[in-house]
């Protein structure tokens, strides 16, 4: 498999970031462009990425398009369009967002999150983005989410057939989903559920950790891998069974020396269990 992450450091050309992304200990990249870049620009990325036996996992989105203010969900909407051309272009493993929430903040959460008329207003929105787009080359797929769908790998696949669309694929993010108290301790077996059950469709993973604290009624906290009570030799198991190109991701940190720290602790559990990270 491979691995990558954030970087929190500023760069201003290839060169600058390729130096980043080899400190870091990546084999697998976010992309380092956006869709507005010229095409140069991108096409120069792009090189180095090929030539320097780099994997481009995710291009990201992070935007409503399911929002219920118009002028938002339009906006959104063309920009989910324009990055998935971009992972397109840019031969990304998958272009990632989230489903959207029908409230005021984007990845929020809402009670109609979860009624029958916003679960169609999904199913509609992803078929636009990737009819618009008709990619060859990449996949459109949402993060899984706490509190919006997929909140689970039995509704994700419901969404696969419902979209009914072959450049729909899953993004995997099995911490997002722990989010109860019975997933919470029975988290192993519910890793193994979501590998089981979206293997074939997975594009590229999320890796993060969890704890669950003892205070009423139920605080679960995401953390740094290694940081948290998840069996990270299952975890990386599981996803080399996936295949070596498969690229993970961790998250959510906040300096470049924590996303080394998170790098390393990966690439140790990696090799205590004989699993090779590229």
């Amino acid at each position: 498999m491979r691995i990558g992450g954030g970087i929190e450091k500023p760069y201003s050309n290839p060169d600058e970031w390729l130096a980043l992304v080899k400190d870091l200990g990546y084999s697998a990249v976010l992309v380092p462009v956006s869709y507005d870049d010229p095409k140069e620009v991108k096409q120069e990325y792009k090189r180095y990425i090929e030539n320097n036996n780099l994997v481009l996992g995710e291009v990201g989105v992070w935007r409503n398009p399911i929002s219920p203010n118009e002028a938002e969900r339009k906006e959104a909407l063309e920009y989910c369009k324009k990055q998935l051309a971009l992972a397109d272009e840019m031969d990304a493993n998958c272009c990632v967002n989230v489903a959207g929430s029908r409230g005021e903040l984007w990845d929020g959460f809402y009670s109609e999150n979860y009624t029958k008329d916003t679960y169609a207003l999904i199913v509609d929105t992803v078929r636009d983005i990737i009819d618009s787009v008709n990619p060859k080359n990449t996949y459109y797929t949402l993060e899984p989410m706490p509190w919006m769908i997929p909140d689970s790998p039995d509704v994700y696949l419901q969404l696969i057939k419902d979209i009914d669309r072959k450049a729909f694929a899953v993004h995997m993010d099995f911490t997002n989903m722990i989010n109860n108290p019975y997933r919470y301790v029975h988290r192993s077996e519910f890793i193994k559920e979501c590998f089981e059950k979206l293997g074939p469709y997975i594009k590229s993973i999320h890796i993060k950790d969890v704890n669950m604290k003892k205070v009423f009624p139920c605080v679960i906290e995401e953390c740094m891998p290694g940081k948290g009570t998840i069996d990270y030799g299952l975890v990386l198991r599981l996803c080399e069974s996936l295949g070596p190109e498969t690229t993970v991701f961790v998250e959510h940190l906040n300096t470049y020396d924590e996303y080394k720290e998170a790098v390393r602790y990966v690439r140790s559990v990696a090799e205590k269990e004989n699993i090779k990270i590229i």
